[in-house]
């Protein structure tokens, strides 16, 4: 997919200084989670902190993971376990997470109560539709351990991202793996009832792993640190925006994106706040964080799926100096 980019010039506070050029990638097209990044352009958060600001659409959870570490883009957003192999693979890349976004992250099983699936045990002696590079396919191993699923007995089918909803509103898989967002509401989509749909989020079944995070090209970050930090500022202004009212930030979204189906978007929106975004940890500590004993735990499973190279070190895949003092609030 060729990157489709949206600009919005932004207007430095004092006049004779000029705007920091912050371009931004994101990991996937312009759906409801992607709001509140143009709502924090329309709302003037960037303006506020002297940036401008332009979003570049993705093509999946790796696409922004280069853009970054080659320095085409300062900024971008990226799954974090793609990012830690990444950073394995390319010892001493520029590139690190700033600020995490998906507290939880968005991996899960999604399957039919009409075709048996409503726990995870219910798994073993179904098909599961999985496509190869889904990040949510490349952590079932962890899930299926965690939840004593014998991978033996589930019978995988490999499936393009195309036809992976459709399959499931066939019948001719009982689950998928994917993103909670992307594939419920796809499959909502294709006429399968809400009350026939079960969504078990991967984070909410033993899996410790962080989602998407604000990723940085370091180089750019140690030049223009105050320049990260504003942005990061910013981007938690615009969720808390998207979270106050997800129908306004869906409109201004629209207005990229005419195409686009706004009530489909927003409820997108609003699961991605309600099972990613807004957890009870950023309830309690504000967004942006991570909990270091979390993100052991994290790489001890990582090593589950994904053989380390070099030892696992999690100072190279998250860096919380660029955060503000003063925790992001935005519930």
């Amino acid at each position: 997919m060729g990157s489709v980019a949206f600009a919005a010039a932004a207007f430095a506070g004092q006049a004779g200084f000029a705007d920091t050029n912050m371009p931004f990638a994101l990991d996937w097209k312009l759906e409801g989670p992607a709001a509140p990044y143009f709502l924090a352009i329309e709302n003037g958060h960037f303006a506020d902190e002297g940036l401008t600001v332009e979003i570049s659409e993705g093509a999946g959870s790796l696409d922004a993971i280069p853009k970054v570490a080659t320095g085409a883009f300062p900024v971008g957003f990226a799954d974090m376990a793609s990012l830690m192999k990444f950073i394995d693979q390319n010892p001493g890349a520029p590139v690190t997470a700033v600020m995490m976004v998906y507290d939880k992250p968005s991996f899960s099983i999604v399957g039919r109560k009409s075709l048996g699936i409503e726990t995870p045990a219910d798994l073993e002696g179904k098909i599961l539709g999985a496509p190869p590079p889904d990040g949510a396919w490349a952590q079932f191993p962890i899930f299926a351990a965690a939840n004593d699923i014998d991978m033996d007995k589930v019978t995988v089918e490999p499936v393009g991202f195309p036809t992976r909803e459709p399959m499931l509103a066939e019948g001719k898989v009982a689950a998928v793996t994917g993103f909670s967002f992307t594939s419920a509401l796809n499959t909502m989509r294709l006429g399968v009832p809400e009350e026939d749909i079960t969504v078990m989020l991967m984070a909410n079944h033993g899996l410790a792993l962080y989602g998407n995070a604000v990723i940085a090209n370091t180089d750019f970050a140690k030049e223009n640190p105050e320049a990260i930090t504003g942005f990061v500022r910013a981007v938690a202004a615009g969720w808390k925006d998207a979270i106050a009212d997800p129908d306004a930030a869906v409109d201004v979204l629209a207005a990229h994106n005419p195409a686009m189906d706004k009530d489909l978007e927003t409820r997108r929106l609003k699961m991605s706040i309600d099972d990613n975004v807004l957890t009870d940890y950023v309830k309690e500590n504000g967004m942006g964080g991570i909990d270091a004993e979390r993100m052991d735990k994290s790489i001890e499973q990582m090593q589950m799926v994904y053989k380390f190279t070099n030892a696992p070190d999690p100072s190279l895949y998250f860096d919380d100096s660029f955060l503000p003092e003063d925790p992001l609030r935005i519930d």
